[in-house]
């Protein structure tokens, strides 16, 4: 008859199954991520509470904090299929949703059902534009100098671009505070219109991806300066900063559709070269 308990000796307990140790680089960009996503969520709150300023300001640090993530993962090699699904379900929050629900608080509101349906007009381009990315980067024949353009208008410019109308109203060149004219909110929602159907074109934008990856030694001090001067006008003209930089960016995809067609044009003369030797 089997023992019940059978005798053993001391040290030979059965080990209990531990899971590995997660390496903190892999963590580290996870949790910026998810810093930029609770930034876009407190951004929607406070736009709630009718605090315009901050409100901009938090989906302005998501920004910054999504744009961190896939160079800290970079370069501490720590990217993963995971933190690429994380790091689109947060950008849905922040850059599709909240700045949609900041937009309808400050003025859509006014226009009831017509200004909720571009709320959800907006949030879905921006899914759809995120899924769209998504399944660009499993493509193993995009050449290689598609990577530093992007389809459509991403997902952080379309966010903090589509907020032209809150900076202009912070620096006093929109409509009055306490009141909704009802012209502009319409002029408003046709922008908003605009930049959902930037972000699920197929107008190429520049990524930015290797920008900052080589400095020449004789535009190092320069860089400074500028980097200094770009953060000390960010810092105290806020607003009015990005609103310039938002015109800036609009003015300039002409530019970069320019070339990214002249790129395309080199690389089907180098294809077509290739299969004539």
């Amino acid at each position: 008859m089997t023992e019940l308990f059978p005798p053993f000796e001391p040290g030979d307990e059965p080990k209990t199954r531990r899971f590995k140790p997660v390496p903190m680089r892999l963590l580290l960009p996870n949790l910026i991520t998810l810093l930029s996503l609770c930034s876009g969520l407190t951004g929607m709150r406070l736009a709630i509470e009718n605090k315009l300023e901050m409100a901009v300001a938090a989906i302005f640090v998501a920004a910054i904090l999504d744009g961190l993530d896939g160079r800290v993962a970079r370069m501490m090699k720590g990217t993963s299929r995971f933190g690429a699904e994380l790091d689109s379900l947060a950008d849905f929050v922040s850059f599709g949703v909240a700045p949609a629900m900041i937009l309808y608080f400050f003025s859509l509101h006014s226009l009831h059902s017509p200004g909720w349906i571009i709320v959800l007009l907006f949030a879905c381009a921006s899914a759809l534009r995120l899924a769209r990315f998504n399944v660009a980067i499993d493509d193993p024949d995009r050449p290689a100098w598609q990577k530093d353009f992007f389809v459509g208008m991403p997902a952080p410019a379309g966010a903090l671009t589509v907020l032209l109308p809150v900076y202009l109203h912070l620096i006093g060149l929109g409509h009055p505070q306490g009141s909704v004219v009802q012209g502009s909110t319409v002029l408003e929602a046709f922008y908003i219109l605009f930049i959902a159907f930037m972000m699920i074109s197929r107008i190429p934008t520049y990524a930015g991806k290797t920008l900052g990856s080589r400095v020449p030694r004789s535009a190092v001090i320069p860089l400074f300066i500028v980097v200094v001067a770009f953060v000390a006008l960010l810092a105290t003209m806020m607003f009015e900063m990005l609103a310039l930089l938002t015109l800036v960016y609009l003015a300039c995809i002409p530019l970069m559709v320019r070339r990214y067609r002249q790129l395309a044009a080199e690389d089907s003369r180098v294809a077509a070269a290739g299969t004539t030797v």
